[in-house]
Parts: structure tokens; C-alpha cells; sequence
């Protein structure tokens, strides 16, 4: 039973061997009008103030480690998440964000080019992060364990909260929507209600899990970033 209730989260639709599903991540530039793109329209101001507002927080996380072009990868990747996100809460929509194979995609990468940056140009530093400061002298090989680990399991964590969190809401709207056929009717506007309420909070959920997603990602790069003062 749970097995067939999580299959509906797999890319099912294909013709041949290609996925259809998948096609669901260039559906927004089919869906925004080609006006958007040419005069300034009040969704594109809309845009634009979402975007400067997230290069002054992604430059003020980055503080001094901030490189040339960090901000404009941060702001894209989290519009890229940000729009699989809210396109997955459109009816017969494949959530790519919720599929592991996308999420290890984007959080794989990013750790893996961080750590051979670190590692690489700032060697001392990378080894000074293994052993926080203040740490007793007896717990200091415990310490290296713990951050090397802490270290490794950062792009498991990265992709597998971004796709549980995408999956846990649509599974319960997809538990409650099941419910509607064989309920009485008087237990219909509760549902209906419930439905509304859940639609609302993943609408939520979509905008903090793009905003977690880059935000970390952002602690992981002035962490392996050194700057001498």
C-alpha cells in the first residue's frame, strides 16, 4: 500500500524511454507571458524587488568571503527552486523538487566544488573548521570525527530536506483529496476547508525550502572561503 501511495511522486509518463514528467521543470517559461519579458510590467517589478532584496541578504551572509559571481548563482538557484516548488502545487504537475535524483543533483555538485576549492586553496583553514575553537584537548580527535561526518552528510541532508518536505505535503493532500469520493457529505466543507489550508501552507513551505536551500548553501561558502584580515 505505501509503496504504490509513494510511486505516484516517481517520473511515471513517459513515451519510449523519455520521462514526460520532467518537462514539468521549463513549463514556467511556456506559462509567463512573452509580454513579461519586454516592457516593465508590475510582475517584472515585482521580480526585480525580489531579486535585489536577495543579493543584499546573500551578500550580507557572504560578508567578506563574497566572490565574484556567488550572489547571482545564490538568487538563481533559488528561483530555479523556488518556481519547481510552486509549479508542483498545479494540478497533474510532476514536483521535480520532490524527486531525489533532482535535489542530489543541485546539492551535490555545490559540496563537492566546495570542498576541492577548500581543500585545495585554503588547507589550513579547512583543518582549523575540523577542531572548533575552545575544544579540551582530550575530545579532540572525537571532534574531527564528528565535524568530518557533520562535513560528508551535508549534501544528503541538503537534497533529502528539500524533497521530504516537498513530499510530505503532497502526500497529505493526496491522502485527504482521497478521502472526498467515500465521505459522507456533510464531512465535505471540512475537507474542502482542510484542502485550502494545506494548499496554503505548502505555498509556504515552497518559498522557505528554496530560501533554506540557498541560505545554507551560503554558510557552506564562507566557510570554505578564507579571507585574511
Amino acid at each position: 500500500m505505501m509503496t504504490s501511495l509513494f510511486s505516484i511522486f516517481d517520473p511515471s509518463t513517459q513515451i519510449m524511454s523519455l520521462k514526460l514528467n520532467w518537462i514539468s521543470i521549463s513549463l514556467i517559461f511556456i506559462m509567463i507571458p512573452v509580454m513579461y519579458w519586454l516592457p516593465p510590467t508590475r510582475s517584472s517589478s515585482i521580480f526585480n524587488l525580489i531579486t535585489i532584496t536577495l543579493k543584499k541578504e546573500f551578500s550580507t551572509l557572504l560578508g567578506p568571503t563574497n566572490f565574484s559571481g556567488a550572489t547571482m548563482m545564490l538568487m538563481s538557484l533559488f528561483l530555479f527552486i523556488l518556481l519547481n516548488n510552486s509549479m508542483g502545487l498545479f494540478p497533474y504537475v510532476f514536483t521535480a523538487t520532490s524527486h531525489p535524483m533532482l535535489t542530489v543533483t543541485l546539492a551535490l555538485p555545490l559540496w563537492v566544488a566546495l570542498m576541492l576549492y577548500g581543500w585545495i586553496n585554503h588547507t589550513l583553514h579547512m583543518l582549523a573548521h575540523l577542531v572548533p575553537q575552545g575544544t579540551p584537548p582530550a575530545l579532540t580527535v572525537f571532534m574531527v570525527c564528528i565535524e568530518s561526518i557533520s562535513n560528508l552528510i551535508r549534501p544528503l541532508t541538503l537534497s533529502v530536506r528539500l524533497a521530504a518536505n516537498m513530499i510530505a505535503g503532497h502526500l497529505l493532500m493526496t491522502l485527504l483529496g482521497n478521502q472526498g469520493p467515500t465521505s459522507p457529505t456533510t464531512l465535505l466543507p471540512i475537507i474542502i476547508m482542510t484542502q485550502i489550508a494545506l494548499i496554503t501552507l505548502e505555498s509556504a513551505v515552497a518559498m522557505i525550502q528554496a530560501y533554506v536551500f540557498a541560505v545554507l548553501t551560503t554558510l557552506y561558502i564562507s566557510e570554505t572561503t578564507y579571507v585574511k584580515s
